[in-house]
C-alpha cells in the first residue's frame, strides 16, 4: 500500500514544507492538497460526507492556490508525488486549468497528479457566476480540452460551454499528467472510470471495494483497460494487514490519510491526548506514529 498525506486545511501555511519532507523521509508516497477558490461566509448548502452536514474545517481555514502549494512542496522534496484531492477545475476556465497544472507538471518533473471533482458548494459557485447545475458537464469539458493541450497540439474546440480556434500551450507538462476524480454519484463514479483514477471518500473496507469492483466492471464496458487505473482509498476504520491484502487484490494500493488531524470518521489516533495539533512538532509525531504502526509494520 502505498500512503499519501492529506494537507487538507492546514492552516499553519509556515509548517507545509516541514511536514511534506517529514512525510517523505517516513516514507509516504506523495501528498495531497485541496482547493476552495473562496469560502462564502454564509452557507445553507448540507456537507454531503458528514451526518450533521456540517462541515468540519474551521470558517477562517486559508485555502491558497493548490497547484501554488504543491510546486512549492515539490521543490523542496525529492520523490513525492503532488496531487490534488481535489480541484474545483469546473469554476475555471479550461486555459487556466491547463497552465497551472502543466506549470507545476514542469517544475516538479512531472511528479503531479490532476484530482478533480465537480464540487458540492453551491454558494461558491454561486459567487463565481459559473452555474451550479451544469457543473459536471462543464469539467467534462474542461478535462478533455486540457488532455489535448497538454500534449502539445494546436488546439481548436466547438463546445458546450467553450469556443476557441487554433491556440497552444506552453509550457508543457513532461509526460503524460494523470487524471483522477473524486465522489461517488453515478456521473462522478462514470467519471473517474473514464479518467485514470478514483479519489475515495471515507468508507468501510467492504464498501470501497464494493465501489472498485463497480468502477472496474464501468471500465470495462467502456472498453478500457483494468490496468493503468488507480483507487486511491480514505477509510473509516483502521488498516489492518488482512484489510490491506484484501484492498490489494481488488488492485487498491493507494490510501490517504491525516494523522494528526481529529475528522467525523477517525477510527484510530496517532495524537496524545491533549495535543495542540496546531503545533508542527505534534504534527510531524503523529505522521512519524502513523508510518512505525503502519508503512513499516512488516519491516
Amino acid at each position: 500500500m502505498r500512503f499519501w498525506l492529506s494537507m487538507m486545511a492546514v492552516p499553519e501555511l509556515d509548517q507545509m514544507i516541514a511536514l511534506a519532507q517529514h512525510a517523505e523521509s517516513c516514507g509516504f508516497h506523495g501528498v495531497t492538497y485541496a482547493d476552495h477558490l473562496i469560502m462564502p461566509a454564509s452557507i445553507k448548502t448540507p456537507y454531503p460526507y458528514t451526518e450533521s452536514g456540517e462541515i468540519f474545517w474551521p470558517m477562517d481555514a486559508p485555502w491558497p492556490d493548490p497547484w501554488i502549494t504543491l510546486t512549492l512542496l515539490g521543490a523542496e522534496t525529492r520523490e513525492l508525488r503532488l496531487a490534488t484531492n481535489i480541484y474545483l477545475a469546473a469554476l475555471r476556465d479550461p486555459f487556466t486549468v491547463a497552465r497551472a497544472v502543466a506549470t507545476a507538471s514542469a517544475y516538479t518533473s512531472g511528479r503531479v497528479i490532476c484530482g478533480v471533482s465537480a464540487g458540492w458548494l453551491k454558494e461558491e459557485y454561486d459567487a463565481a457566476g459559473v452555474d451550479f447545475k451544469s457543473r459536471g458537464r462543464r469539467l467534462d469539458e474542461i478535462l478533455t480540452i486540457c488532455r489535448r493541450l497538454w500534449v502539445g497540439e494546436t488546439v481548436s474546440h466547438d463546445g458546450e460551454f467553450f469556443r476557441f480556434d487554433a491556440v497552444l500551450l506552453r509550457p508543457l507538462p513532461p509526460g503524460p499528467v494523470p487524471i483522477w476524480v473524486g465522489g461517488k454519484s453515478a456521473p462522478a463514479l462514470r467519471r473517474a472510470a473514464t479518467n485514470d483514477g478514483w479519489l475515495g471518500l471515507p468508507a468501510t473496507v467492504d464498501d470501497t471495494i464494493a465501489i472498485v469492483q463497480h468502477l472496474q466492471a464501468l471500465r470495462t464496458e467502456m472498453g478500457l483497460p483494468a490496468s493503468g487505473f488507480s483507487p486511491v482509498i480514505s477509510l473509516i476504520e483502521p488498516l489492518l494487514e488482512s484489510s490491506e491484502e484484501r484492498l490489494a487484490g481488488h488492485g487498491i494500493n493507494d490510501m490517504v490519510v491525516i494523522p494528526w488531524m481529529p475528522t467525523p470518521w477517525e477510527m484510530e489516533s496517532y495524537v496524545a491526548e491533549g495535543s495542540d495539533i496546531s503545533q508542527l512538532s505534534v504534527k510531524k509525531d503523529a505522521i512519524s506514529r502513523f508510518a512505525d504502526r503502519v508503512i513499516h509494520r512488516r519491516h
